[in-house]
């Protein structure tokens, strides 16, 4: 086939490129300039798209002996990807960037121009799995990325590769030097790839100003006062601006936000426990919404805060009851749905923007319950 490797000047993407030249392909590597500012280095492992990235994956591609090309995709990401970052912490919510990154940037408009251009296929360097069309977490469980691949339509991942799902890291940054291609121990990105500083109540705070409000317990009491709801997070703990503990010496978590009155609630570890996740902008990555409920495997954060659950598609949205509780469930945030089997719960069923939960136990939950009491 004829590709197109997403070069964003790591280990990862370049040995996936060089896995897909090795495979026979046809391969054209492209880095993708997201800043319009970049800057010249990096600091350690905060940021990426700098110049400094831009001549790695340059190098790289010269080690691989194939054409490369940098293509300009910074006005779009500000749009698709740091914008609806910013207005989504002023609406109270918890956006993963990750994801709006993959959905609108590299595999929308890359992949759009990459079929426009007589493309077969882009391949990056997630660690992600496909097989026959289906999407599954990598072999590595503490790199898989599936969970921010799983915004993915079936038409998007029939024209995606990703050729380190089968590999744990360290053996690919083995590769890497073997290879002679000089990323093999440069360090992994961390954080928000476009707030290198690592501050991202600074970085909001200059983008939507001081919006004063009032922290509240969960009776209502007034606690103290705040500069903004882009400053919280569903179940954050720290950084709440107050004195000390609860009454009874328990920690206080934020568990619930109002962008419209500005107020925060916090309470305790059992006032975050919520039992059904409610969601918008369903995906089936399969390409067919189910008929009715199905029983998987839902996560709703993407290193951890996962439960068997009950799905089932709720017009263009999804609601997913949970057979046991979670905490920390923000909106804006994905729950993504996995199969529920030993053998094949790898594989991604779908998933939705969280939109809102309920604290109530329901039937499902009772179900379970005396199923385990039997």
């Amino acid at each position: 086939m004829r590709v197109l490797a997403a070069m964003s000047g790591g280990v990862d993407s370049a040995v996936a490129a060089a896995r897909a030249v090795e495979a026979g392909h046809e391969v054209v590597g492209v880095h993708l300039a997201l800043s319009a500012n970049p800057g010249t280095l990096r600091t350690g492992s905060r940021g990426c798209c700098s110049k400094e990235d831009a001549g790695d994956a340059r190098r790289a591609a010269d080690v691989l002996g194939i054409p490369f090309y940098v293509w300009d995709f910074a006005d779009r990401f500000k749009e698709d990807v740091i914008d609806d970052f910013v207005a989504a912490y002023a609406a109270g919510e918890t956006p993963n960037p990750c994801l709006r990154c993959n959905e609108k940037i590299k595999f929308s408009a890359l992949a759009d121009r990459a079929v426009a251009l007589g493309f077969d296929a882009v391949v990056t360097g997630h660690y992600a799995r496909l097989e026959d069309g289906v999407l599954r977490r990598a072999v590595d469980a503490d790199k898989d990325q599936s969970y921010v691949l799983a915004v993915l339509t079936a038409e998007q991942l029939s024209r995606a590769m990703f050729p380190v799902g089968d590999t744990p890291k360290p053996l690919i940054r083995q590769e890497a030097a073997e290879r002679g291609l000089a990323v093999a121990n440069k360090p992994d990105s961390h954080d928000i790839c476009f707030i290198p500083s690592g501050d991202t109540q600074a970085f909001l705070g200059a983008k939507i100003g001081i919006r004063p409000g009032a922290l509240l317990d969960a009776d209502g009491t007034k606690l103290g006062d705040h500069k903004g709801v882009h400053e919280f997070t569903i179940g954050q703990r720290k950084g709440l601006g107050l004195p000390g503990p609860a009454a009874d010496g328990k920690p206080r978590y934020v568990t619930d936000i109002d962008p419209d009155s500005g107020t925060v609630r916090v309470g305790s570890a059992q006032d975050l426990e919520v039992w059904t996740v409610r969601a918008d902008r369903a995906v089936w990555t399969s390409g067919e919404t189910p008929a009715g409920p199905i029983d998987c495997v839902a996560q709703v954060r993407a290193h951890g805060g996962i439960a068997p659950a009950v799905a089932e598609a709720d017009g263009a949205g999804l609601v997913v009851r949970l057979r046991e509780p979670l905490t920390g469930v923000a909106r804006g945030q994905a729950v993504v749905l996995y199969r529920p089997d030993a053998v094949a719960g790898d594989q991604v069923i779908g998933s939705g923007t969280i939109s809102g939960t309920e604290r109530e136990p329901h039937s499902y939950a009772t179900e379970l319950a005396s199923e385990a009491a039997q």
